[in-house]
């Protein structure tokens, strides 16, 4: 009797007794963050551990979410960000790709005057002449320069929006499914910028959920929660729900891609695994 009361006691627990998984809440309240919150919330769901997802109090930088789960922070347990040979040094992967690699699809935002400043870009050569803004942190920083543009930084994202409209810069290169969105709020904010309809700019790129590396039964959990998500169908749904429109508005298949390289790639990305991917129909691929 006294075995079958405690049953019903350990089977009768609330949801709060599940164990709490903190994550980075960030600076905007955005489509693309609600989609990964989505994402790990299906991830939680489809593992062996129900967890029970807990954004941050404030919200917090890449840099500073990174710093607290390499000292294995009882106040933080997963990330997203893109990945980096340094960063999958530091911090344990999640090898399937949050965003298909849609990261690395990247078009520019520009001017308002300048809309058409793009549309005789066939090839990396023709970039060479412009400068690209980008955050002093983010790894594209560093990427662009590989390929031999010249980049200006700033430490702020939103100060970024401003200086491309003094023309501190002249592009913008943005994700695929955040560039209408930014494009919009900067509007709102007076600035009178377009997201140019000629051009998209591709390398390869994997955008990762991260732990402690302290924690490799939590990355476990969520590798497999991700692959059930993967194979029962729930991914690929949750991914066209929030992304298919922007997409399709994109027309990425219709654009000049120019490839980049991506020399900080790390080997072990799964190219092999054609099912993670997004691919648009048959682009036509300019490379210089």
């Amino acid at each position: 009797m006294k075995i079958f009361c405690l049953f019903l006691l350990v089977t009768a627990l609330p949801s709060w007794a599940d164990p709490l998984l903190h994550y980075p809440r960030h600076s905007r309240d955005s489509e693309p963050e609600a989609y990964v919150a989505e994402l790990l919330q299906l991830a939680v769901e489809h593992g062996p551990v129900r967890y029970r997802l807990q954004p941050s109090a404030e919200p917090m930088a890449q840099s500073r979410a990174q710093q607290m789960l390499e000292q294995h922070s009882p106040h933080l347990q997963v990330m997203w960000a893109m990945t980096t040979r340094e960063r999958e040094q530091r911090l344990l992967p999640i090898r399937i790709p949050i965003y298909k690699g849609l990261i690395g699809w990247r078009i520019n935002l520009l001017r308002q005057q300048d809309a058409q400043r793009l549309s005789q870009v066939h090839n990396l050569a023709d970039l060479k002449p412009l400068r690209f803004g980008q955050r002093h942190d983010w790894p594209d920083t560093p990427l662009l320069r590989a390929n031999g543009l010249e980049v200006v930084t700033s430490p702020s994202y939103k100060g970024l929006f401003a200086m491309l409209q003094a023309q501190r810069f002249d592009a913008f290169p943005r994700e695929v499914v955040t560039v209408w969105q930014e494009q919009a709020d900067a509007m709102r904010n007076g600035l009178q910028l377009a997201v140019d309809e000629h051009v998209v700019l591709h390398y390869p790129s994997a955008f990762y959920f991260f732990t402690s590396r302290q924690d490799p039964q939590l990355a476990e959990h969520l590798r497999q929660g991700l692959e059930a998500a993967i194979a029962d169908g729930s991914f690929e749904r949750l991914f066209q729900q929030r992304h298919g429109e922007t997409l399709r508005h994109a027309r990425l298949e219709q654009r000049r891609v120019i490839e980049l390289d991506n020399p900080d790639l790390p080997a072990e990305t799964p190219f092999h695994r054609q099912e993670l991917w997004y691919r648009p129909q048959a682009p036509s691929t300019d490379k210089e």
